[in-house]
């Protein structure tokens, strides 16, 4: 009986073995593509996570975009959400995710942007949610809008630094995190479950993408003659400030 416990652990021993390396292999590969899609920098190919379909970006993964590409960006409106000088010489476009730790870390890099050019720069926040990895990232965005529908720009603005400054606790209740910045958590409450503002979200989703966006945050930077640069990832100041200078000497 010993002889056959024996025989059979020697031939079971490799198969463990195997599928343990396999598993591990798995999992590596998954927790770069994650990584890679968070950073902002997923090289190749993007997954639509409503139309489940492969998108192929439509610019480069780094710098400065042709003239086809840079006309691919959705024009900026007065649907926009702005912040900075009126009549900028340039826009910071972010395309972001509000669970996202790179955009919580990239957050204050935009901030300081808005500080050192204040006469020259405006920044742009877009919705582009990781659905598949970031389940809060979804209503987060429409949360926002909600904030928006009901207090205004400025709301809009302090429930975004809100979120991104409290990320660990404020994506757990949004009607709180909207009290929290003096805006009526129950109206917000009822417009998320509404989903009022879910086209808004998708509509910006969209025009991500449509720009070559691939991850998150997704950086573009546009001067007033149309000619755009894109940055993936949470670049620091240094890199966000000389394609800055370029785009004002350009």
């Amino acid at each position: 009986m010993t002889s056959n416990k024996s025989g059979l652990t020697e031939k079971i021993t490799p198969i463990l073995v195997i599928v343990s390396i396999l598993l591990a292999f798995a999992v590596g590969v998954l927790w770069q593509k994650v990584a890679n899609f968070e950073g902002g920098g997923v090289k190749t190919t993007a997954t639509n996570p409503v139309a489940d379909t492969v998108v192929q970006p439509q610019g480069p993964t780094n710098g400065k975009m042709t003239d086809e590409q840079a006309a691919s960006i959705p024009a900026i409106t007065s649907s926009d959400h702005v912040r900075g000088v009126s009549d900028p010489e340039v826009y910071l476009i972010e395309y972001s995710d509000y669970q996202c730790p790179f955009c919580g870390q990239f957050h204050p890099t935009t901030l300081q942007v808005l500080d050192e050019y204040s006469d020259k720069v405006a920044v742009v926040y877009r919705h582009f949610p990781l659905r598949q990895i970031h389940p809060q990232a979804e209503p987060a965005a429409q949360a926002s809008e909600c904030v928006a529908e009901i207090g205004g720009e400025e709301a809009f603005w302090k429930f975004t630094d809100y979120l991104f400054e409290n990320q660990d606790t404020a994506l757990n209740d949004f009607a709180k995190s909207a009290n929290a910045i003096g805006i009526n958590g129950t109206a917000v409450e009822t417009c998320l479950t509404n989903e009022d503002m879910a086209g808004v979200v998708e509509e910006q989703y969209q025009g991500g993408i449509s720009s070559g966006v691939t991850g998150t945050p997704g950086n573009i930077i546009m001067n007033k003659k149309g000619e755009a640069w894109i940055i993936p990832g949470a670049v620091p100041f240094a890199s966000i400030k000389a394609t800055l200078d370029e785009a004002l000497q350009s």
